[in-house]
């Protein structure tokens, strides 16, 4: 215990260990009594989503300070939840093994006097070192925290910086005050910027709902403003029309510019446009805009169509992110909060980890990150870590130089990190990447910069990380396989993607959206499920996921049966029991399967059996040899055996 002076010095852990004693803390607690993870956890982390994506830079600047000096920095909500860990590989393996990670409560409640949780009560910067922590088992930290505080003045959570209680000084806690008060302003800011933001956004919906093409433009002709409207009456992107000059849109605009300098007006006046496919005749209306001095300094040009243009496609041919949210199908509720906090996410420089089984959508939830953010016209890399060679993971992310190795590219080749510099890389299956090669990615997350092999110049990027994985990357860091500090890097924003067996109300909606696309491209007619068929498709798993679901739509409708074991459990007959699940999902097979159903019910006859299918009698004669069926076994087959043997039903 500390002496009395050094409680006098710090009376804020004299009152914290008297709340403690007051609570009936156990001195030997080694964790915190209370830990979340989980849907739990995901829900927590998309409330606070702005607390953590405003102050990563702060943490990152921090731990930048004290980087290789055994310090980890943590980000805690008002109720002191860890929602975010960056420190050094060594400390945080003992942090890690306390469960000081995201998801457990640091207050004084759960895990006694702390510097978070006794920032949280006293309300103010505090630093506790050594036995002044009231469990034992943190004496060996000192711990510097301070709250952050939003603009009205509510604590929404705290700043701390941890080390071993021998590094401790006094600087620790100021450094760590003055990244909370950074983040404060930071968040001061936001607020007002979010309220310019929203009055941006109101002036200019109000302008985009006008059925008509506004323009602003200069006495230059460079134009100020062009709302959606006027972008799709002339077939340019908004971009494309900000960067022309007015007299590129429309033939007359030095008549508009006379005529409004010397006061008169231009009203509904028919003018011939330059657009993008063809040439077309407007009506213009042009208003000026004057200053203080009645001299004239900007004109708004308003268009209004004479007959209808068509829209130019608004999709950049070859692009490979070609998802979108309004693709993605679903009305689970769970479902769609995950895609509006993905949407709410797309335009952070954090790093984003996409969870979820295999099947479940994970490239399609980042094609549309992509496509919702600011990046959406940049390159999208995707990248599958677990299909790379281990020998050429490195080549294929940051490239080499010429002659790095035998067989090496004539003057070299750029990694996929460098062919993504501007835009978004995703690196599916991050939980298969080796573990001599995260250090490599680490680097390139905390410093932005990569090496090529065979080189020694460092190359800047500035790339969106989206990373996936189907694993549970946690136990893999206790496993060993997946280093922790490249785990919380990784970790910043996650999202869960749940399995289908989890929002089975979306079956009937993918089912009928599958049936659509699959029967469009297969040119076959559409299937319509029965009532009872869709039954039993809601009671199945799906192991497979969606990625199943489109796999059955296809069987189904090249069949035009339904696979058996989706909805009967035992099978009477199984003509291969040897052949993996696997395998029976394949068409050939499928194909073998409904021949075989098809012979026994018209007992062995070639000709009726082939009318029933659609096909010649040569046909079939050459599938019954290529699937050596003995059609002799037919002919004295009973319709009991017959009702068994089918391994589907047809419609």
């Amino acid at each position: 215990m500390k002496t009395m002076d050094t409680l006098k010095e710090k009376p804020y852990i004299c009152r914290s260990h008297e709340r403690c004693r007051q609570m009936g803390i156990d001195m030997t607690r080694i964790f915190s009594s209370k830990m979340i993870a989980g849907d739990v956890l995901q829900k927590k982390l998309e409330e606070k989503r702005e607390l953590i994506i405003t102050a990563e830079p702060f943490m990152n600047q921090l731990y930048n300070f004290v980087k290789g000096s055994d310090f980890f920095s943590i980000l805690t909500d008002e109720e002191g939840c860890i929602l975010s860990v960056i420190g050094d590989e060594g400390i945080l393996s003992e942090a890690f093994d306390l469960k000081m990670i995201p998801g457990a409560y640091m207050d004084e409640q759960h895990i006694g006097t702390n510097a978070m949780g006794t920032a949280l009560a006293e309300g103010i910067p505090v630093q506790v070192s050594g036995s002044e922590h009231f469990i034992q088992a943190y004496h060996r930290w000192t711990c510097s925290a301070s709250p952050i505080r939003n603009p009205e003045g509510k604590i929404i959570g705290t700043l701390d910086l941890t080390g071993y209680s021998a590094l401790v000084h006094s600087h620790t806690l100021g450094m760590v005050v003055a990244a909370a008060n950074a983040i404060e302003k930071m968040l001061e800011v936001k607020s007002y910027t979010d309220q310019l933001v929203l009055a941006k956004q109101h002036i200019e919906t109000i302008i985009d709902s006008i059925p008509a093409g506004i323009l602003t433009c200069d006495l230059n002709g460079s134009i100020q403003l062009a709302n959606q409207y006027a972008a799709e009456m002339f077939g340019f992107r908004e971009k494309e029309i900000w960067r022309m000059k007015i007299w590129e849109l429309f033939e007359g605009w030095e008549i508009v510019q006379s005529t409004l300098s010397a006061k008169g007006s231009f009203l509904d006046e028919d003018v011939y446009v330059n657009a993008r496919k063809n040439k077309l005749q407007f009506s213009l209306s042009a208003y000026p805009i004057i200053d203080r001095e009645e001299n004239l300094r900007e004109i708004i040009c308003v268009f209004k169509e004479v007959k209808k243009a068509r829209k130019l496609a608004n999709k950049i041919m070859g692009r490979q992110a070609i998802y979108t949210f309004d693709k993605i199908i679903g009305r689970n509720e769970r479902f769609l909060q995950t895609i509006e906090y993905a949407k709410k996410i797309a335009d952070s420089k954090s790093t984003i980890l996409i969870l979820g089984e295999s099947g479940t959508g994970k490239e399609i939830f980042a094609q549309s990150i992509h496509n919702h953010s600011g990046r959406r016209d940049e390159p999208f890399v995707a990248v599958n870590c677990g299909a790379i060679p281990r020998n050429l993971i490195e080549s294929e992310l940051f490239g080499y130089e010429e002659g790095a190795f035998t067989g090496a590219k004539r003057g070299g080749n750029p990694g996929k990190f460098e062919v993504a510099d501007g835009g978004t890389i995703f690196l599916d299956e991050i939980g298969e990447m080796p573990l001599e090669m995260q250090p490599n990615l680490l680097r390139v997350i905390e410093e932005g910069v990569i090496t090529r092999i065979g080189s020694t110049k460092q190359i800047p990027v500035n790339v969106r990380i989206i990373a996936a994985t189907n694993r549970d990357l946690r136990q893999e860091v206790e496993k060993g396989n997946f280093r922790k500090d490249l785990y919380y890097r990784l970790n910043v924003l996650p999202i869960y993607l749940s399995p289908l067996r989890e929002r089975k109300d979306d079956i009937p909606l993918l089912m009928e959206y599958f049936i659509g696309i699959v029967s469009r491209r297969l040119n076959k007619r559409t299937v319509k499920i029965p009532p009872e068929y869709m039954r039993h498709l809601m009671d199945y798993d799906w192991p497979g996921n969606i990625r199943e679901l489109e796999n059955i739509v296809e069987l189904i409708i090249n069949t035009e049966s339904l696979p058996q074991d989706l909805y009967k459990k035992n099978l009477s007959f199984q003509p291969h029991p040897e052949k993996d699940v696997e395998d029976c999902l394949q068409l050939e097979h499928m194909e073998h399967q409904h021949i075989l159903y098809v012979l026994k019910k018209f007992k062995g006859n070639i000709s009726v059996a082939a009318e029933a299918l659609g096909i010649g009698r040569n046909t079939l004669y050459r599938k019954i040899h290529k699937y050596k069926i003995d059609c002799s076994i037919f002919e004295q087959c009973s319709d009991l055996e017959q009702s068994s043997f089918s391994m589907y039903v047809p419609f």
